[in-house]
């Protein structure tokens, strides 16, 4: 019977493994990815996977040969995830128009970010954090594939209770601030972040959090621009026919 051979790629994690456990395959820092096949591709246009915001994920899960719980993923190794499989399936070079110029980057040149020094000595996943205006001290966590999916759903539930509530920021700091100076229970902690925590001390939060963040440089420099700017990820990315 003839053997069908298909190529693979490591992809460095940005969290060099850190945050899980040891026996977590992730915790060796990287993982086996295979090149996209035409079954891959049904994936991506599969209509249902579209309609129910699962076709990414799904289209990962099919990617990756390494065998690992995926909701363990932090969102920062999922990007890195992500980058890789565009760059598998359909090349390292992505355009797109940005302020009525088209751009092209190199995907390859994507850099993962230096990790920050806390999280380099750090050996769990829970940061404390005094907010700067009441002084509270609050601890938090870096945020899993699988924490995103339950905000998701929270915040799914709270629009059917009300479709004009968008409570994006507070749904996401409760489910990633773990105490309130020592206060465990997840009640008190939801009834904080509700009714005492100051708009001030929200925003420099969560600029803590994403400077604490491993993940990797989604930024370039536009046309005749030296700021950098978010690189747009639209359906071009993985739909480049589009």
């Amino acid at each position: 019977m003839a053997e069908f051979n298909l190529p693979t790629e490591i992809v460095e994690l940005p969290s060099q493994g850190k945050f899980y456990a040891p026996d977590n395959p992730l915790s060796k820092g990287n993982i086996e990815m295979k090149y996209m096949t035409a079954k891959e591709e049904d994936i991506l246009t599969n209509q249902s996977y579209i309609r129910d915001g699962v076709v990414l994920d799904k289209l990962l899960q099919s990617l990756i040969v390494t065998k690992f719980n995926y909701s363990d993923l932090l969102i920062g190794d999922k990007n890195a995830i992500m980058v890789a499989a565009r760059i598998l399936g359909y090349g390292k070079d992505y355009k797109f128009n940005y302020l009525g110029e088209e751009e092209e980057i190199d995907l390859s040149q994507i850099d993962n970010l230096p990790l920050n020094e806390e999280v380099e000595k750090s050996t769990s996943n829970n940061f404390p954090f005094t907010l700067p205006q009441s002084e509270n001290v609050v601890t938090f966590k870096l945020l899993t594939h699988g924490d995103e999916k339950k905000i998701e759903q929270e915040l799914k539930g709270l629009s059917k209770l009300n479709k004009n509530s968008s409570p994006t920021i507070t749904t996401r700091l409760k489910h990633q601030i773990t105490s309130v100076n020592g206060e465990e229970d997840k009640a008190k902690i939801r009834e904080f972040i509700d009714n005492y925590l100051l708009a001030q001390d929200s925003r420099a939060l969560r600029e803590r959090i994403k400077d604490l963040s491993p993940d990797i440089d989604l930024t370039f420099f536009p046309q005749g621009s030296d700021r950098r700017v978010d690189i747009p990820i639209g359906i071009s990315f993985f739909w480049p026919d589009v």
